[in-house]
């Protein structure tokens, strides 16, 4: 039996990961929330710590940065006058980086983002943030729409355990995470492993 093959790979494509000097980092959902709050992640600790690396290096680089946050309702999960819904303070905004608000899990249902993201002029993007299956994921199946070519960081996502709809044991975070990464992987984004691997 052979090896299986990514869409991308059956369709003779290969690409190779997004550069800082082509690409704009987007830093997805890095919030309290997930830190510290309601939606605790499994290993988000050191995909904090990986964006915070790539985070410097693009900002050393002169790499545009969209840091993207969530907004939820008053008082509940994200709320965006709270401590939760606040940006988690290693990953803070520095001046003149762009912060694009959504209510969805798609960033690109976002004016903000959609228009920080055009004022680039780039047309690849670097993904982190949270949660790898949901909000990174869908705003990286959604770039391919918008025209954009993503690279999502796999060290620098994170996700967290959810049930199982059919009734079976729940589904650890460790193969949701790896599962949404191969999902990307097959036709949506270039996956990379490290942060190290961006250069």
């Amino acid at each position: 039996m052979t090896a299986p093959k990514t869409l991308l790979q059956l369709a003779g494509a290969n690409p190779a990961p997004a550069t800082l000097s082509e690409a704009a980092l987007v830093i997805i959902d890095a919030q309290n929330e997930y830190t510290e709050g309601a939606l605790l992640l499994s290993g988000v600790r050191e995909a904090v710590a990986s964006i915070r690396a790539l985070l410097d290096r693009a900002r050393q680089a002169g790499a545009p940065v969209i840091h993207v946050v969530h907004h939820g309702r008053p008082g509940g999960l994200f709320d965006p006058q709270g401590r939760n819904g606040a940006i988690v303070d290693l990953l803070a905004p520095s001046d003149g980086e762009a912060v694009a608000p959504k209510t969805l899990p798609n960033a690109f249902t976002s004016a903000a983002f959609r228009d920080a993201l055009a004022a680039t002029g780039r047309k690849k993007i670097i993904a982190t943030g949270f949660m790898t299956h949901m909000c990174v994921e869908a705003t990286t199946r959604a770039a391919l729409d918008h025209g954009y070519a993503t690279t999502v960081v796999a060290e620098a996502t994170a996700t967290r355990d959810l049930p199982d709809p059919l009734g079976g044991a729940p589904i650890g975070a460790s193969e949701l995470q790896r599962r949404s990464l191969a999902a990307l992987a097959d036709r949506f984004a270039t996956v990379v492993r490290s942060e190290r691997e961006i250069v």
